[in-house]
């Protein structure tokens, strides 16, 4: 056994079959443990690396668990069938996987060795040394971008974009990986037809970058913050509309080079 397939991680699930995250079917592992702190936030049991108990159906379930590489390259081998008639893989997801950067790059590279095709779906806020150890072993970077503007970013994630902005210039420049930008549509934060144009005419000038996703805000995770005894930050906030999500696409498609879809 290769060493780096004892290398340990925390996580909270994994999610098999998937069709979102990158190409083709995928297997889709989400870390434990995220620097930001979105309001939307879908998924807010990963936001802290600890492990935690939350009411699902009117019962506990933890939260959080540690497994190597070798568990979790077992689910994968399982799935490798599917990855072949759709050209999918494995993707990471969180939380970030930035912040367990040792246990990224393994999981990546036990990956690559199978033939496996790779992405991650993260947030970039991290040093840039951390990001450029997991790029030889990454075919896709699905990176959130979610303001151009920092102080409107802070008060709605929890941190400033400035180190963002220039990891996805740095990511771009190096030209090892497939960099896709994605936008979470969110309504009163950057839904605005100026505040996505911001965004794509940032990501249009990105050396290689050509497309970008329009993510459209839901609150399906609602119920979790129940579950966390913790307070849902949108309130009754509505979804977008579909001619809403339509109009923000074309004012990207005419104004920019990019390939913009709603939904990842």
């Amino acid at each position: 056994m290769k060493d780096y397939f004892n290398v340990k991680g925390r996580i909270f699930d994994i999610q098999r079959y998937s069709i979102h995250d990158g190409v083709g079917i995928r297997t889709i592992v989400f870390f434990k443990g995220c620097a930001l702190r979105c309001r939307w936030c879908c998924n807010p049991e990963s936001q802290s690396h600890e492990i935690e108990t939350m009411i699902v159906n009117g019962k506990k379930k933890v939260m959080g668990k540690d497994v190597t590489v070798q568990e979790v390259m077992e689910t994968v081998r399982r799935d490798m069938p599917y990855y072949t008639r759709s050209d999918g893989g494995l993707t990471l997801s969180g939380g970030e996987c930035l912040l367990q950067p040792e246990f990224a790059k393994a999981l990546l590279k036990a990956a690559k060795d199978m033939g496996v095709n790779t992405a991650i779906e993260s947030t970039g806020f991290a040093k840039y040394e951390t990001i450029e150890q997991l790029l030889p072993y990454l075919d896709t970077y699905l990176m959130d971008i979610k303001h151009i503007d920092s102080v409107k970013h802070k008060a709605y994630t929890g941190v400033e974009n400035q180190r963002i902005l220039e990891n996805a210039q740095k990511i771009a420049k190096s030209r090892q990986t497939e960099l896709v930008i994605r936008v979470p549509v969110i309504p009163g934060f950057n839904d605005s037809e100026k505040e996505i144009l911001d965004i794509a005419t940032f990501a249009d000038k990105l050396p290689g970058v050509r497309k970008i996703h329009l993510l459209p805000y839901h609150s399906f995770g609602r119920g979790k913050y129940e579950g966390l005894n913790r307070e849902y930050a949108m309130g009754d906030v509505a979804h977008p509309e579909d001619e809403k999500m339509q109009k923000l696409k074309d004012v990207v498609e005419k104004n920019t080079a990019l390939y913009c879809q709603i939904g990842g």
